[in-house]
């Protein structure tokens, strides 16, 4: 079997009283610090801006999406390439997710969205208005149709393990069914439960490929904890994940807290968690990148977490500065010949200004999604790694303070 003890987890500075810490993953292909936010290139790829760039704005690591590329190029494409890494020209580690997510948005056809406000109604057959179902759940696994071709495809553990494991991401997620806020209570239970049984049989695929594919680096595979905004079911759900082991003895390397949750609850959570969670694994969270949100993961134990958001909302034209958000292509910055923003150490803030930014939006030119999402993700970035100094210096608390002071959501202009 390949070795595991390539991948490794170790905890350094802690917040005291808290479960918030700053520590380092060890893959076969470098090693992360800790807490990190990790950049979606989910067709292989940051969409508009070379693996390269990524590198040299400090990307630890990128996710790709096991959904997308199964159905494009096609996993087995990418195995003969190498793996992911190289097959993306990308030198540092990698993460795919096991498309639990791509069921349930495409099943419901919420898109994106993750984080929504619950309602009174509940409804186990919910679906978006104006959507069609392209996927349908049972205990087995999940039928779905592509949304390129609508060509029939069906996904089970085995073959969401098979898919990740010919990727060949450093880390690897479980298999699971992803809940909506609209679910019932007793949906939710009996999602969990499948998602339980769906994680034993991830860890036995985990094993027999692992062992079968000597000639490869290890891969560690993260149980997803669901369960969504339910206290008991979120604690089931960890202590279940933690108690499995596959036939070889081999537990999960790590875990993601993952589940449609409400933004105000997101700490709560998270939370809930890490009481639950071995202290010597590492936490991944999914989907979130504002940064009142990333504060509140970091602070109550997430180390590691993903978001398409800062390159989708670049490609919109939607900035990041230290007071909030705002879209570059609005009159206002026709004439103004300043960066984006004076502080920001980016090639887009050090080289072009707002008015040329501006321009390229107005003008439809695909420069203006490169230049605004190198902004955007190193901003994103800086701010986490201004966190994890924060930690490791012992003034968390005053940078919270001094951070989210600044920082008022979506703004006109700073």
């Amino acid at each position: 079997m390949s070795d595991s003890g390539s991948f490794s987890f170790t905890v350094g500075a802690r917040l005291e009283g808290r479960h918030g810490r700053a520590g380092v993953i060890n893959t076969p292909h470098g090693a992360i610090a800790t807490p990190a936010f990790i950049p979606v290139g989910t067709k292989a790829t940051v969409k508009a801006v070379l693996p390269e760039t990524m590198k040299e704005i400090g990307a630890q690591a990128l996710l790709a999406n096991a959904y997308h590329l199964y159905l494009q190029p096609g996993s087995d494409i990418v195995d003969e390439a190498g793996g992911l890494s190289k097959f993306m020209n990308w030198p540092g580690p990698t993460f795919t997710d096991s498309g639990g997510f791509q069921v349930m948005s495409l099943g419901v056809g919420f898109k994106k969205v993750l984080a929504m406000e619950a309602v009174d109604v509940r409804s186990d057959d919910v679906i978006a208005k104006g959507k069609e179902r392209l996927a349908t759940v049972d205990d087995d696994g999940v039928t779905f149709r592509s949304h390129l071709d609508g060509s029939k495809h069906r996904f089970t553990p085995e073959v969401s393990m098979g898919i990740q494991h010919r990727l060949g991401a450093d880390i690897m997620f479980a298999f699971d069914e992803l809940t909506t806020l609209l679910n019932t209570r007793g949906y939710q239970e009996k999602s969990l439960q499948r998602t339980h049984e769906w994680a034993q049989r991830c860890l036995d695929e985990h094993e027999r490929l692992t062992a079968a594919r000597t000639h490869r680096p290890y891969q560690a595979l993260f149980g997803v904890i669901q369960g969504a905004q339910y206290e008991d079911l979120r604690r089931k759900a960890c202590r279940g994940l933690e108690s499995l082991r596959g036939d070889q003895g081999t537990g999960f390397d790590g875990y993601g807290i993952g589940g449609a949750l409400e933004k105000h609850n997101l700490g709560t959570i998270v939370g809930w968690c890490c009481d639950e969670l071995p202290e010597d694994k590492p936490r991944h969270m999914l989907g979130i990148s504002e940064p009142e949100d990333i504060f509140t993961a970091v602070e109550n134990g997430a180390d590691t977490f993903d978001c398409v958001n800062p390159s989708r909302v670049a490609r919109n034209a939607a900035i990041y500065v230290a007071e909030g958000r705002f879209n570059i292509n609005t009159s206002r910055f026709r004439r103004d010949f300043t960066p984006i923003d004076e502080t920001c150490d980016c090639y887009t803030c050090a080289n072009y200004t707002r008015a040329y930014l501006h321009h390229l939006f107005k003008a439809k030119e695909i420069l203006a999604a490169t230049l605004c999402t190198i902004h955007n993700e190193r901003y994103t970035i800086r701010l986490v790694d201004r966190i994890r100094a924060s930690i490791e210096g012992g003034y968390f608390d005053e940078h919270k303070a001094e951070t989210l002071g600044r920082w008022k959501g979506r703004i006109q202009a700073p």
